[in-house]
């Protein structure tokens, strides 16, 4: 019992988390119960400051909301544990190439050391001969305890690929999207931040994509067709951006798609041929093989210097799909200048 609760109090925390999520009208998945017990507990103060930020907003509570607090406040996936990676990777990198020097280092030293041992000169035959003799003796040994040290850094560089592949699949947690593959806000950031490192002049272009009716159609399919859906259309989404380009899942149903150095109006285009590549496809149910309702896009286009935060360069393109005059859905919205 995390909160040191005797087990009549947990039984009660349990039973008030359960009616907190049917408040919440969220299913109560062990990943929503667990986010909905520690709201509850009230000790974690920006958890449920996020929560009821969202709630203020008059948003719905959905389950992706849900899994980014669970991600961010009750697994502890802070700025720190991403920077600890990062750091991570950094001497890793560092001891790579050190190892590879030196190695090359030692290689040339060795070459230098045969290679003189030619021009040696003496009056005394008798010295030469011994130095040249104690020079081989030196090379030969220094060549064996090169080739354990090969030995040595195989092992070392067997076990940095093994940690690299498991820092990988770290990042993947903390920095990916788990049902559509795609980005996550924090990645997001992350890049901003590397973005305006390199130049503070940097622009980017963002397009917010919004799937129509998908609230709609999450209740009238159920939760287990509607991520199919998801995730087939993020996939699609995604193969428009290119290898410079930030395919980010922001919200339960919308995607942002970040393009560095790249036009307004350029943007405008691909968010065009997305919105197009949609509508086109048909959902047929692999079980029932019935026609599912077609697809269609909202998309909002504009661009930001990257010093823009995540949450304004979201919260802008976002309201461009919401924009009054452009109510309609399946359309594209490009911010005017």
């Amino acid at each position: 019992m995390k909160y040191h609760d005797s087990i009549a109090q947990a039984e009660q925390k349990m039973h008030a988390a359960i009616k907190q999520l049917q408040l919440w009208h969220i299913a109560a998945t062990p990943i929503n119960y667990a986010v909905s017990y520690e709201y509850l507990n009230q000790q974690t103060k920006t958890l449920n400051a996020a929560i009821e930020k969202q709630l203020a907003s008059g948003k719905k509570l959905d389950n992706f909301f849900l899994e980014e607090i669970y991600r961010q406040y009750v697994l502890g996936q802070s700025a720190f544990r991403g920077e600890l990676i990062d750091d991570l990777d950094d001497v890793l990198d560092d001891l790579q190439s050190n190892s590879e020097q030196s190695s090359l280092c030692t290689k040339r030293l060795v070459t230098q050391l045969d290679e003189s041992i030619a021009s040696l000169k003496s009056i005394d035959k008798r010295e030469i001969i011994n130095a040249i003799k104690q020079i081989r003796q030196t090379t030969q040994k220094f060549k064996l305890q090169q080739e354990k040290l090969a030995e040595q850094l195989l092992v070392s560089q067997k076990s940095t690929q093994a940690l690299r592949s498991e820092l990988d699949d770290v990042k993947k947690e903390i920095y990916f999207d788990a049902l559509t593959g795609l980005y996550n806000r924090k990645a997001m950031a992350k890049h901003l931040d590397l973005w305006l490192s390199a130049d503070p002049n940097k622009h980017v272009a963002a397009i917010v994509i919004s799937i129509d009716q998908f609230s709609q159609m999450n209740e009238s399919l159920g939760p287990m067709i509607s991520d199919v859906l998801l995730t087939k259309i993020a996939k699609k989404v995604s193969s428009y951006v290119g290898e410079s380009g930030l395919p980010v899942r922001s919200a339960g149903d919308e995607f942002l798609i970040l393009l560095p150095d790249v036009k307004r109006v350029i943007a405008g285009e691909v968010a065009e041929k997305m919105r197009q590549s949609i509508e086109k496809l048909r959902f047929i149910s692999s079980k029932s093989g019935t026609r599912l309702p077609q697809m269609t896009l909202s998309i909002g286009v504009s661009d930001y210097n990257v010093a823009t935060t995540a949450n304004d360069i979201i919260n802008q393109t976002r309201a461009l799909i919401n924009d009054k005059t452009n109510i309609h859905t399946n359309h594209v919205n490009i911010a005017k200048d």
